[in-house]
């Protein structure tokens, strides 16, 4: 299983629907210094469609373990791929693509 769970699905209105659940301990400088370890938490999120940024957003400690978010936009048809990149505030970055539905 991967970093993420995407769902990306076109509403009859032309609106794409995006849920997503990202993998990540989100430790906080509270919760951090408690267990004696670095904070780290997700602090950027980007979507893509080809090369339009279609969703993108600075993120910060407060969000829960395992972060779910949901977006929407326009633009984009059932076939395309929706790429979703995070970064976190150690510097990993993951990158996961889904097929729009």
């Amino acid at each position: 299983m991967g970093n993420m769970k995407i769902k990306a699905k076109v509403k009859n209105d032309g609106i794409v629907g995006v849920k997503v659940l990202a993998k990540h301990d989100m430790l906080t400088y509270d919760q951090a210094k408690k267990k004696g370890k670095e904070a780290n938490f997700i602090t950027h999120i980007t979507a893509k469609v080809g090369d339009t940024i279609v969703y993108d957003v600075s993120t910060s400690q407060f969000w829960s373990k395992n972060p779910q978010f949901k977006f929407k936009f326009k633009g984009a048809k059932k076939g395309d791929k929706l790429t979703i990149t995070w970064t976190d505030l150690s510097g990993k970055t993951v990158t996961e693509s889904k097929k729009i539905k």
